[in-house]
């Protein structure tokens, strides 16, 4: 039985959020994040930079996203229990170095390589959230994490708009080249602003640490449900963004500038986050998710049409980006109702679950495309989301641990909110 946490150390109470470092805590969100995520608008010119098909350069954002997930599930946990601060710079440095050999990558195998150790080193915001809500002393949790990820996504999103302008320009490696002084800038601001000390305050081994997942998954309902539903959004997403680039070249004749401004048509994206957690503080999760779900089906059918009328593709990726990164704010924002002292662990099983999906979804998107097309990917897009609605609309509304009654074990609560 994992015992209940403790306040977080060193002071991470109410208040310690200021401006200046949600600001430095959006920015970092948003750098490392955008780095898992450019390389989809140049997978063209990287398979022509190769000479390999468009179906083989797949291999690039699928081992980048396994990585991720399984960074996520390896490196996330130790929020719980080690210094934050010196685990962001850690990570961050590590980052840096893997995008420097992603630039000089030789090979399709290589870069694929290099990929998936890029993946498994960047989920660094998995572990800036929790600390993030641990420093507003847990008030607000759903725009607090709406907030964050409204940078991030503006950060995101802004990426594949350079990444495939910069690509058209001088190639794609450069695209690696830039990440690896935004990285460098981000550290040093980092370095200077992270508060020290902010540790974690489950006290146990690594080894116990990893353990004690599956017991928080099976212990849970409402987490079981989460992680399955983030996973299904998760392959509808995945599908869409490691496609596009393909559809827009074979349909418009477009290159990885064009596919990369797309980025900038989803940044409306960000504005809806934190609308998205605030609906969920006042509505609850399983109304706002329903809403969601809602947005993103009629997302797809719209995309659908995007082969033939691209401005049908331009209001596609709007209204699918708003359902699947607001799914993504609340489905957090229920998590960390749960025991502060879980909080990286429960964000390890989501966004493990979450990037596995995205990972199958990048994989299935590409080999379906050879086959079936942009209908085809258009299927298993609406598919995915199908199966997790089920989930979606009936998943019960998470009663805050703070009203939970002094005395009931992690285990009991986790099941309480369940």
């Amino acid at each position: 039985m994992t015992p209940p946490a403790g306040p977080p150390k060193s002071g991470a109470a109410g208040g310690a959020l200021g401006r200046t470092l949600t600001i430095v805590l959006t920015l970092a969100c948003a750098i490392t994040s955008s780095n898992i995520y450019i390389n989809q608008p140049v997978l063209t010119d990287m398979a022509s930079s190769f000479g390999v098909s468009e179906g083989a350069m797949g291999s690039v954002p699928t081992a980048t996203q396994f990585g991720y997930a399984l960074g996520i599930l390896l490196l996330v946990p130790l929020g719980d229990t080690r210094d934050r601060r010196k685990l962001i710079l850690s990570l961050g440095a590590a980052t840096t170095v893997a995008l420097a050999a992603a630039a000089l990558a030789p090979d399709l195998a290589v870069l694929t390589v290099v990929s998936f150790l890029l993946g498994a080193l960047t989920p660094i915001p998995q572990i800036v959230v929790p600390l993030a809500v641990a420093l507003t002393g847990g008030q607000a949790k759903g725009r607090v994490v709406g907030v964050l990820q409204g940078g991030l996504l503006v950060g995101l999103l802004a990426s594949r708009t350079y990444a495939g302008a910069l690509a058209d320009l001088v190639g794609w490696r450069w695209v690696y080249g830039c990440s690896v002084a935004l990285m460098v800038m981000l550290l040093v601001l980092l370095f200077f602003t992270l508060p020290k000390g902010i540790t974690g305050s489950a006290a146990m081994p690594y080894g116990d640490l990893l353990k004690s997942l599956p017991k928080l998954f099976r212990g849970s309902p409402l987490v079981r449900r989460v992680c399955t539903s983030g996973a299904l959004v998760g392959v509808s997403f995945g599908a869409f963004w490691t496609t596009l680039a393909f559809v827009l070249q074979d349909s418009y004749g477009y290159g990885p500038g064009i596919a990369g401004l797309f980025g900038l048509v989803a940044a409306a994206s960000a504005l809806g986050s934190p609308r998205a957690g605030r609906l969920a503080d006042r509505k609850g999760g399983r109304y706002t998710q329903t809403v969601l779900l809602v947005v993103s089906l009629v997302g797809w059918a719209t995309l659908a049409g995007g082969k033939e009328w691209l401005v049908l593709m331009v209001l596609g990726v709007v209204l699918l980006d708003v359902g699947v990164w607001g799914n993504q704010v609340v489905n957090q924002a229920m998590l960390f109702k749960l025991d502060a002292g879980q909080h990286s662990r429960l964000n390890t099983l989501y966004f493990t679950t979450r990037f596995l999906g995205i990972a199958m979804g990048s994989l299935l998107g590409s080999q379906i495309w050879n086959a079936g097309g942009w209908y085809g990917v258009s299927v298993l897009g609406v598919g995915a989301l199908l199966l997790a609605a089920p989930i979606l609309c009936t998943t019960r509304d998470v009663r805050p641990v703070d009203d939970i009654p002094a005395g009931t074990s992690a285990e009991e609560t986790a099941s309480r909110a369940g």
